[in-house]
């Protein structure tokens, strides 16, 4: 793609925000779009955005589990940025009109103690800095009409990006049993998805390796503070004005947010 048609495919993600009013999917217009493009419209994006005042916050890794993976057909996740105005704090009315089509993802958040640059990250550099472990819901979203999306437009779509709660719970990485651990959720009380932690690249860990050595092939640091979504635990589930979302992690503690 042509650098005006990256940053004219950016323009329509970002008009799609600030409407509510979803677009077809990039591929349509660019079926010769490649990963390349896709990176380039969302960091066109996170430009905009911090250029207005936004502030990163972190990054989320996306299509970690095998099944999610074969439904996009693909091998490998994506990441996209989380900025502040994303966070949202647990058992606080969130508002369903800020979002297109959201739906809600349980996952174990990671907060760095210290900065993490790729490539060469290994596992024992991310033991190492990883300050603490949270429960968090990520609110996923898509500004593509009706979720019908394939590996690049959830890319140039900032992961697919909405929101995120985070949980009051704080634990040790040496205190939790990563892949292990096990997740209920509950919509309006009723058991909705269950999973472990080995469902994310078979331990969220790898996920934070992932990205910081992604990130690095491209020049961006994981900062020291920075939140890290490693991916979803379970299938995700839609969610409307009036839902209560709970979920609960073994030994990690659980976390509700409230849809209105």
């Amino acid at each position: 793609m042509r650098e005006d048609e990256r940053i004219a495919e950016a323009e329509l993600l970002l008009e799609a925000y600030r409407t509510r009013r979803p677009i077809e999917p990039l591929v349509k217009r660019h079926p010769d779009m490649t990963l390349d493009d896709a990176y380039a419209i969302q960091s066109i994006q996170t430009e905009r955005r911090v250029a207005d005042g936004a502030v990163i916050r972190g990054h989320k890794v996306g299509l970690t589990s095998h099944a999610m993976q074969r439904q996009i057909g693909v091998s490998t996740p994506d990441y996209g940025v989380l900025m502040d105005d994303m966070f949202y704090l647990e058992s606080r009315q969130i508002r369903t009109e800020q979002f297109l089509q959201p739906r809600v993802e349980p996952e174990i958040a990671f907060v760095l103690a210290r900065p993490l640059r790729g490539p060469g990250v290994t596992i024992a550099d991310a033991v190492r800095a990883v300050d603490v472990v949270l429960p968090s819901l990520e609110i996923i979203d898509s500004r593509i009409a009706d979720w019908k999306i394939g590996y690049f437009d959830t890319v140039a779509d900032n992961a697919s990006s909405g929101g995120l709660v985070l949980g009051s719970s704080v634990r040790r990485l040496h205190e939790l049993d990563l892949r292990g651990m096990g997740c209920v959720l509950r919509k309006n009380g009723h058991v909705v998805g269950t999973g472990a932690g080995g469902a994310v690249l078979g331990s969220p860990l790898n996920a934070l390796v992932w990205l910081a050595n992604t990130l690095g092939e491209h020049g961006v640091e994981l900062q020291e503070g920075a939140v890290v979504l490693p991916g979803s635990i379970t299938q995700s589930v839609p969610v409307e004005s009036g839902d209560t979302v709970t979920c609960t992690f073994a030994g990690l503690g659980s976390l509700t947010a409230q849809f209105a």
